[in-house]
């Protein structure tokens, strides 16, 4: 029905925000980590998604349709409703997430309120094959690189010996999206500045 508002915001919350348009207000629910990227009185575009049951009907706002679709991705589980959707986006980033599918790191997923080990393993089950490892570097400068597969195998490798060294696969993600120039290094300089990340 929406498919996107824009608006000014017109009040934050911790898990929702109030966008104006032309007057009407509209409450969004939403993850922590948009409602820790908007401002007050910023103009922005909230693209949409709206939940109707029996008895309600509930505006469910992201900052990109990508967000809206993983929203959906994650609705789409058995187990998982909006409410254990936006604690999962509010626990990890969108690329943290995918990470946490691929590798199958149901402990990364499970840390989000109210989502226990069983429904996170069945997360990974029911998701695995919608996520890619090159998507989580879409919209970086290994994006490239990683389109052809040049710099796969690199990043790959350096991921698998941080998790070798006790650090989970998110973190290993973490560490690696921080650092500058990555798809022009080495296994071991990758390896070496992922570290310095990680201490």
């Amino acid at each position: 029905m929406y498919a996107y508002i824009k608006g000014t915001v017109e009040h934050i919350d911790i898990d929702s925000f109030i966008i104006d348009n032309n007057g009407i207000g509209y409450r969004l629910l939403t993850s922590t980590n948009v409602t820790s990227k908007i401002k007050l009185h910023e103009n922005i575009t909230a693209y949409t998604y709206l939940s109707v049951r029996e008895d309600d009907m509930t505006l469910f706002g992201f900052l990109s349709n990508e967000e809206v679709s993983v929203f959906k991705l994650l609705i789409s589980v058995s187990g998982i409703g909006p409410k254990g959707a936006l604690a999962i986006m509010s626990q990890l980033t969108l690329d943290e997430l995918r990470m946490a599918v691929i590798s199958e790191d149901f402990k990364a997923i499970s840390k989000a309120n109210g989502i226990g080990p069983k429904t996170a393993q069945r997360a990974i089950i029911e998701l695995k094959d919608k996520f890619k490892l090159e998507d989580i570097f879409a919209g970086n400068e290994m994006s490239d690189d990683l389109s052809d597969g040049s710099n796969d195998d690199i990043i790959t490798e350096a991921a698998m010996a941080l998790t070798s060294l006790g650090y989970s696969n998110v973190e290993a993600l973490r560490a690696i999206k921080k650092i500058d120039g990555a798809d022009k290094m080495t296994v071991e300089e990758l390896l070496s500045a992922s570290l310095k990340k990680l201490i």
